[in-house]
């Protein structure tokens, strides 16, 4: 299997449009209400601790993936089994946004079209660039960024007017309870969810880089997305919660007299470049850890049954735009939290164990030749 590589600066850029890909659409924090800019920080202090975790396990292991590190820690068959898990959280999680971006553009863009075919194009879409390489995302991903976070910050600009600050009071009117379930939830949905970038980050340039690009696309990612709600909270105020997608109905009311309308379609381009790359990165995590499982030559040779899989399941996942808000407001949080926290914890503590048992070896060896 070819070797790939990826600079620190493109892989932070990957995280960031990862974190973004549906939260700017989705929305997050909803619990908390006029206070959900609050669980916005508090999602993002949550996730360092995580995400200080993640890094750590990466700089022990250069040039070695999630899946390398599992076997390593736990041997032949309890490495496959945490792996087995692990490709079915990333195959699940890339289902979950392409349905998000199925009941996007079936509910706003083209609701006469079946909602199989705009999943499908994406599918096919993130099935070129996960043949192509996570080099090719990279580079994607620093191309692009620099756009999606010009369109935001003009977008939010521009609804300066429309944004009423009093919407924002009263601060912590409905208590403490609130915000820190919508602070669990964001640490959940995004910023936790970065346990799969670990599935991708083998090819870093030091020991350092996992580090630097965990904690400072977490920063980046978590500004943008604090940015985000405080407009939505100001423009829609206590109806923020209420919309499935915030985002778009806060911008669909920003507009500069008859010159410039439709301001949501940037928005649009934001998510739909924000589902490509994350769809693609967990279908990459998927490809390859099943590759690893399956003593694969390549992941790529399995890349298109995969994807035509995850866009069919994803299909099926909801009954309604109700039960997928429903799922990925009031349940997705505890699911995901055992993937998210409880393993990649035993993996350390394991790892940890066994790194430090290592060395003692060593050092006893060589003080005993001594």
């Amino acid at each position: 299997m070819r070797k790939e590589q990826i600079s620190d600066k493109e892989a932070m850029f990957v995280l960031i449009i990862y974190y973004i890909g549906s939260s700017f659409i989705l929305g997050v924090g909803g619990e908390a209400k006029n206070d959900a800019w609050i669980s916005v920080i508090l999602g993002v202090v949550m996730a360092v601790p995580v995400i200080l975790i993640y890094a750590r396990l990466l700089s022990l292991f250069p040039e070695k993936d999630l899946f390398d590190i599992l076997d390593w820690a736990f041997g032949k068959w309890i490495g496959k089994l945490f792996a087995l898990v692990y490709i079915w959280y990333s195959f699940h999680l890339g289902a979950l946004v392409i349905r998000n971006f199925g009941e996007f553009t079936n509910t706003i863009a083209i609701p006469e079209t079946p909602m199989i075919v705009p999943m499908l194009c994406i599918g096919i879409i993130c099935t070129v660039a996960v043949t192509s390489g996570i080099e090719v995302i990279g580079r994607i991903s620093a191309a692009v960024l620099p756009i999606l976070i010009i369109i935001v910050s003009t977008v939010s600009l521009m609804a300066i007017p429309k944004m009423y600050f009093h919407f924002l009071k009263p601060i912590l009117g409905n208590g403490f309870l609130p915000i820190i379930k919508g602070g669990f939830s964001v640490f959940s949905f995004p910023f936790a969810e970065s346990v799969l970038l670990m599935g991708v980050f083998s090819s870093l340039k030091t020991n350092k880089s996992p580090y630097r690009v965990y904690l400072l696309g977490t920063v980046i990612a978590g500004l943008l997305i604090l940015m985000i709600t405080f407009r939505n909270i100001t423009v829609l105020g206590s109806t923020y919660s209420k919309f499935y997608f915030p985002a778009h109905i806060a911008v669909s009311m920003v507009s500069l007299g008859d010159f410039l309308q439709r301001i949501e379609l940037a928005v649009a381009v934001d998510f739909v470049f924000g589902v490509f790359i994350k769809t693609s990165i967990c279908l990459l995590v998927t490809c390859k850890g099943i590759a690893k499982l399956l003593r694969l030559n390549d992941y790529r040779s399995i890349v298109i049954q995969v994807a035509l899989l995850m866009v069919y399941f994803s299909y099926t996942l909801y009954d309604s735009i109700m039960e997928m808000a429903g799922w990925a407001f009031k349940v997705y949080a505890y699911y995901a939290f055992p993937f998210q926290v409880i393993f990649p914890i035993i993996l350390f503590v394991t790892v940890e164990i066994k790194v430090r048992r290592g060395k003692k070896k060593l050092q006893t060896g060589v003080g005993t030749d001594g």
